[in-house]
């Protein structure tokens, strides 16, 4: 049967709310029952329904999820983070088994898309790309994931670098990536230059790591932003992290938000815990996208993270001092509608017509999810229950 009908559930504000599923896709949804002859009703018993999660920034090659636990090696420098992080990697199972343990696990908290960053330069130059292309095909149809090339070592100050970029674009990637181009490249134009260039060339979207601090930060920002203009790759770019919007005064913040915005140029916090990040309301005032994600999860980098995005939502509010509803409600955003928007996720949503992809959950609101976490849930994909509901009452088919 490919009909059902999944009534007495909530939505986000709490209202009574019922799903009609015709083929894995929303049929009707609203708070009345539909009228669906012959369909299969599952009652979901007063539970909330969010739509599924989408974690906006992922290194699956990195994360040791799968292996032995590695404890966190302290480190004064980006370099010596690298040359750490090589050390680990170089002891640890394949990608693809640790890829896909961790892909399985944010899966069964309820996330349906990522964004994930794989590491390429001239010394790598493909090898995690392909195992995480190896993954990815495994999950095709559960979990879509859409693939940036990342160049972690640098651009140009890693020669060799560029022309694996290129042929990482050549493969399929649908993002290319940057990395700090003063603070580690000390060359941003060649290196913005680079990273457009290719993105022209092929099509493709871009994704640029930003650490730098204050001033040079918003420079960077600047010059990104003229680029997306010139190029009228409006809505296809994007700047992780961007720790230094968060030390920067209000008007200066305010006037950087209203370049960003123009150019269409998304920004992604995962609310990282040990340092400034950007401003995630007054950015979103300012007309800026702003999303989120995991980054790292139990690597070299951090010990920290499970790839649960309802979690990340909570962390993003936590260290954001959100309290009201409303403003939950817009951590819940940046891990849902703002992520998919960003990785262009198609027929994504509660609406009729879109996927049947879903997450249902034991809390009494959207805001209340985000706020406790609660780890009761089940997860529906394409219309049909996923996995095993771990304290839920229903049965997975």
């Amino acid at each position: 049967m490919n009909d059902r009908l999944f009534i007495n559930a909530i939505d986000a504000d709490g209202l009574p709310l019922n799903i009609a599923v015709k083929d894995g896709r929303i049929a009707q949804i609203g708070q009345d029952r539909p009228a669906l002859p012959h369909a299969e009703v599952i009652d979901l018993q007063g539970h909330l329904v969010l739509p599924g999660f989408v974690d906006g920034h992922i290194h699956l090659d990195k994360s040791f999820v799968g292996d032995r636990w590695r404890p966190h090696q302290h480190t004064d420098s980006l370099r010596e983070r690298l040359a750490i992080e090589k050390r680990e990697l170089a002891t640890a199972p394949p990608i693809v088994g640790r890829a896909d343990a961790l892909i399985r696990q944010a899966a069964s908290f309820g996330t349906i898309a990522m964004r994930c960053h794989v590491d390429v330069d001239a010394t790598t130059g493909l090898t995690n790309l392909h195992a995480i292309m190896e993954a990815r095909e495994k999950w095709k149809g559960l979990m879509d994931i859409e693939l940036v090339a990342f160049p972690q070592a640098g651009v140009v100050s890693c020669p060799g670098t560029a022309e694996v970029l290129e042929a990482a674009a050549r493969e399929g990637v649908e993002v290319v990536g940057g990395i700090d181009p003063t603070t580690l490249d000390g060359a941003a134009d060649e290196q913005l230059d680079i990273v457009f260039g290719i993105a022209d060339k092929h099509g493709v979207k871009l994704d640029i790591h930003l650490h730098e601090p204050g001033e040079i930060c918003t420079a960077q920002l600047e010059r990104i932003a003229a680029r997306s203009r010139a190029l009228g790759l409006q809505g296809r770019v994007a700047v992780s992290h961007a720790y230094g919007l968060g030390d920067i005064s209000a008007a200066e913040l305010d006037r950087i938000a209203e370049v960003l915005a123009v150019a269409g140029v998304s920004i992604m916090t995962n609310a990282p815990g040990d340092c400034n990040f950007p401003p995630v309301l007054r950015l979103r005032k300012g007309g800026v996208r702003v999303f989120t994600g995991n980054d790292n999860i139990q690597d070299a980098w951090w010990p920290y993270g499970n790839g649960d995005m309802l979690q990340r939502a909570m962390l993003v509010g936590y260290r954001s001092g959100f309290y009201t509803d409303e403003d939950l409600r817009v951590a819940l955003d940046m891990a849902t509608e703002a992520a998919a928007g960003v990785i262009g996720k198609a027929d994504y949503g509660l609406k009729v017509g879109n996927e049947a992809s879903f997450v249902v959950i034991k809390a009494p609101n959207a805001a209340a999810a985000v706020a406790a976490v609660p780890q009761e849930r089940a997860i529906v994909r394409h219309g049909r229950f996923w996995g095993v509901p771990a304290r839920l009452p229903f049965q997975p088919e």
